[in-house]
């Protein structure tokens, strides 16, 4: 890794270039949609289903049930299917005082009762990331009732602001009352009304939460956070932010009820629509969720992009295709490369990727390109509201980005694995199975003594029986001297196959 590549994307956040911002809200009972797009184009989905809506952020009385001396961690009953997962990292003592050596085993035990917060949503096999450490979002706050400092969000660079912001916050709080305090971006242009209505909405929160959690038993919900539909009133409106279009009439009248309260500016942006044709397909958001499904994904010159999520991470790879309308085919691989950091930026928002993502760029000879390309790419990154890290080219040519992930993909939760391949993308031949069955037929007849074999297997695996593989099967049988018989199983896949005694 060359380290001086290495790129710190808050440095580039005063760079970008904001543009104009319209909100999609598509709501039926079982499911929220929103889009987010920007100068009409699409870059942030979210879906929220009733039947399993995001727990994070969500605070509940958990029971230890293991302590995991070895990795340092415990598993946590929440009233979940799976366990969820609290590593010493996230202990509240521990965090305090990072500077004092202490084990998991000597901070909590099998059987006690936690108070904890969701900062991670189960994905895939795992189970969900606790923390003890709780947070409670207002629109111009982060309530941290826990500790006894104030902090400001690292997007407010300038160093008089955020004392300015530290002092206005000081004087609006209790005499009493805790000073554990994030003052978020958007605070910037509150007045201190808004902020004293942030404050007390916290600080009410967090005593109701202390009662509950006071008089119930273990694996109790304490606390959920928003719906979708009022999250977006509270953390996706901006100052760019020109409208809100909600579908739903009942909807639309809690967002206006929630924003009166706590997001009195996005009021005037709130619109009811009434058309006849569905709003996402009215802005084209259906085809855009399509693509987004997709493997590959067009670039506008030709060239174009292959992207594959796997549970570790999420490889990108950019190819010239049929572009070639540059004067040389440095120049070719140079453009696509630089059309290619945009597109990528905003697939990482569309489809929620998170983790480790690998991009392998096509290969760059002249190092002035490279440095463009790779600064280009920051500068797409830093529009991200995600927490984003980008790396320089590694020694093999490729790029790592690092972007936080607290919930599942887009993909992952539209879609589910292939029933056929299993996910792989790939499902084994007819002639593969072929052999495979000819292999286990020799296995049994070893076994048993049966009068014969009957096959059953897909149309396609027994076409290739009867025809490109007749003479193979005519031998087998030749060889166990035993009749083979075959019959199509419809509802079987190309891999299904079951060898019958008879």
């Amino acid at each position: 890794m060359n380290t001086s590549e290495s790129i710190l994307l808050t440095q580039w956040q005063r760079e970008v270039v904001r543009t104009s911002e319209e909100i999609l809200v598509n709501i039926t009972p079982q499911e929220t949609r929103v889009a987010l797009l920007e100068d009409g184009i699409v870059h942030e989905l979210h879906v929220e289903r009733a039947a399993s809506r995001g727990l994070v952020g969500n605070i509940y009385l958990g029971k230890v049930r293991r302590v995991l001396p070895g990795m340092q961690s415990a598993f946590i009953e929440i009233g979940l299917e799976r366990a969820a997962f609290l590593h010493i990292a996230d202990i509240l003592e521990l965090r305090q005082r990072p500077e004092v050596p202490v084990r998991i085993e000597h901070m909590i035990y099998e059987g006690q009762t936690v108070l904890v917060q969701v900062i991670k949503d189960p994905i895939g096999t795992k189970g969900a990331r606790l923390s003890t450490q709780i947070s409670l979002a207002g629109r111009f706050l982060v309530h941290l009732p826990q500790e006894t400092h104030m902090g400001v969000s690292q997007k407010i660079d300038s160093e008089a602001d955020r004392q300015l912001l530290k002092q206005r916050l000081e004087a609006l709080l209790p005499v009493n009352g805790t000073r554990g305090y994030i003052i978020r971006t958007s605070a910037e242009t509150a007045s201190d009304d808004e902020l004293a209505a942030d404050v007390a909405y916290l600080t009410k929160l967090w005593a109701d939460i202390e009662t509950r959690a006071a008089h119930s038993p273990p694996q109790t919900l304490l606390f959920q956070d928003l719906s979708l539909a009022l999250r977006v009133l509270r953390d996706m409106v901006s100052g760019h932010t020109e409208k809100i279009i909600v579908d739903s009439t009942e909807n639309h009248s809690k967002m206006v009820e929630f924003a009166e309260e706590y997001v009195s500016a996005a009021l005037p942006r709130l619109t009811r629509y009434s058309g006849e044709r569905p709003v996402f397909e009215m802005y084209g958001i259906e085809t855009e969720i399509q693509k987004a499904l997709a493997r590959r994904v067009n670039l506008k010159f030709g060239g174009y992009l292959i992207i594959d999520q796997t549970e570790a991470m999420t490889t990108i790879d950019v190819n010239t295709g049929g572009f070639v309308g540059a004067k040389s085919f440095e120049d070719t691989i140079f453009k696509t490369n630089l059309e290619a950091t945009h597109t990528i930026a905003r697939q990482l928002r569309l489809r929620n990727l998170g983790g480790i993502i690998i991009v392998d760029f096509i290969d760059m000879d002249n190092p002035h390109h490279r440095q463009v390309v790779l600064l280009e790419l920051a500068r797409a990154l830093a529009r991200d509201r995600t927490r984003v890290t980008l790396n320089g080219f590694t020694s093999l040519g490729l790029i790592e980005i690092t972007r936080k992930r607290t919930r599942e993909s887009l993909a992952h939760v539209l879609c589910e694995p292939c029933p056929t391949c299993q996910g792989r993308g790939e499902i084994k031949t007819a002639q593969t199975v072929c052999y495979e069955v000819q292999r286990e037929i020799v296995r049994e007849a070893r076994q048993y003594a049966a009068k014969g074999f009957r096959i059953l297997a897909a149309q396609s695996v027994i076409d290739m029986f009867l025809d490109e593989e007749s003479q193979s099967l005519a031998m087998l049988i030749d060889f166990i001297g035993k009749p083979i018989s075959l019959a199509v199983e419809s509802q079987y896949t190309q891999e299904q196959f079951d060898v019958v005694l008879v």
